[in-house]
Parts: C-alpha cells; sequence; structure tokens
C-alpha cells in the first residue's frame, strides 16, 4: 500500500484533460503519497492549450512541449510514453498517476504494474474500460469536484444519490459486495470494511463509492440495506451479509 511518503509521477495529457479539474485531481493523489514528478504533455503553440498555461505555474506542472509534426498521430501520447518508461527505470516512484482517457495508455499500465508499481488512473466516465482495468485504481473526475471534507458532504447531495432499490438493482455492483465481504470474512462472519474496498478495487479499478453519491464507502453499502455493519473492536467498521429470509 502506498504511503503518505511514497513518490508518485504524475503525467497529464493535456489534450484530453480540463485545466479546471486538474487542482482536485492532485488533492486526490495527495492521499496516495507526494507528487514528486508533475508533468503536462501537449503542443503549447495551439490555442486550445492556451488555458492550460495558468494552471499549470500555479500549480508547479512542468510543461511539456511536443509538436504535432505528422496530422493524425499523436506525438503527445509518444512523449508522455517515453518520459513514463524513463522515470519508471529510476526505480524511484512507488506509483504513477496518469491522467487521461486515451487507450493508448492501457499498455503503458500494465507495463508499469509489471514491475510491481502501482499505477492511479484519472479521467471522465468515456474512458474506455480496457484502460481502466489496466490501471490499479482508477477515479472518475466528475467526483474530484471539491477539495476538502465539509463541501465533499454538499457536493454529494448535488450529485443525486442513487436510492436503495436501484442500489439493490444494480448486480454488478451488489455480487461484488457480497464476494468481497465473503472473502475477507472471519469465521463468524465479519470482514473488515477497509478490506472489503480494497477488494472491490481489485475486482473493479473503477469502484468508488462517489459514484453512486456516496462520500464514504459505508454510507454507500449501508444504503444497500443489505449488510450489518457495526463498530469494529479493532478500530474502523466490520460488515456482514445479512441473512436472507428462510436462512
Amino acid at each position: 500500500m502506498v504511503q503518505p511518503n511514497d513518490l508518485l509521477a504524475v503525467l497529464v495529457d493535456a489534450d484530453n484533460v480540463p485545466p479546471a479539474k486538474i487542482g482536485a485531481v492532485l488533492a486526490e493523489v495527495a492521499r496516495f503519497g507526494t507528487a514528486s514528478v508533475k508533468r503536462v504533455y501537449g503542443d503549447w503553440t495551439k490555442p486550445n492549450l492556451s488555458s492550460w498555461k495558468p494552471v499549470a505555474s500555479e500549480h508547479v506542472i512542468q510543461p511539456m512541449q511536443q509538436f504535432a509534426n505528422t496530422v493524425g498521430k499523436n506525438a503527445t501520447d509518444s512523449a508522455l510514453i517515453i518520459d513514463a518508461m524513463d522515470l519508471l527505470y529510476m526505480r524511484r516512484f512507488r506509483g504513477f498517476c496518469i491522467v487521461s482517457s486515451n487507450s493508448d495508455f492501457t499498455r503503458l499500465a500494465s507495463r508499469i504494474r509489471e514491475e510491481g508499481v502501482i499505477v492511479y488512473g484519472f479521467r471522465e466516465r468515456k474512458t474506455p474500460e480496457a484502460f481502466r482495468n489496466a490501471c490499479d485504481r482508477f477515479t472518475y473526475l466528475d467526483v474530484l469536484e471539491v477539495l476538502d471534507e465539509a463541501a465533499a458532504e454538499s457536493a454529494a447531495a448535488a450529485i443525486t444519490r442513487v436510492p436503495p432499490p436501484k442500489l439493490r438493482g444494480d448486480t454488478k455492483l451488489i455480487s461484488g459486495l457480497r464476494i468481497s465481504v465473503t472473502t475477507a470474512s472471519g469465521e463468524d462472519g465479519w470482514a473488515n470494511l477497509a478490506t472489503v474496498g480494497q477488494l472491490m478495487r481489485k475486482q473493479q479499478p473503477d469502484f468508488d463509492s462517489r459514484n453512486w453519491g456516496y462520500t464514504k464507502l459505508s454510507d454507500l453499502v449501508r444504503a444497500t440495506e443489505l449488510f450489518l455493519i457495526e463498530t469494529w473492536s479493532a478500530g474502523g467498521l466490520q460488515v456482514q451479509n445479512k441473512k436472507k429470509s428462510g436462512d
């Protein structure tokens, strides 16, 4: 597991990420470690990237210039991939944060993970499934609108919470939770909720309670009304599958 003092490399594809989101992305990255390298790639001679320049300066992100020398070829992607491999071979970083939805980075994410290095992906929901699954953890940008816990609660209210009946109808979610709880549980049937969350993300890298409008995993699990949650004697919360009627 990444610790706060672990070094991370943050690589941003300016062509595919709105600059207004990068502050929230970096706040999320700070939960996993220290972003010692922050680079954003693009052809800065293009007018459509002009809004990135003040944002990059504000967040001390190094702009990496890559001219589009050939029409129809994404030179920016190639530059990001080459730099990522150079940084990987330095063996200084415990994790890489790739901010893009481009499926071209699927193999890059897989290659980084082959070295035992964690990959965090960030982008919009249109991100190809292959790239999402190639990451250890994938976060959608629309759940990163706020930077503090107090504002997060109000933001969750603004993002319509999926009601219990619809949650229970989400077979992928419910099946994943049940399997994770069963896998993590002891002989008494109780499982550490944090461990359940970790197992869910291993199965579904884009799993995040905020996708359903809930700021905390415990809120999401409670809302399904299919699990029991109690305070764990060792600290934190524990969860158990509710018994079905007739069991």
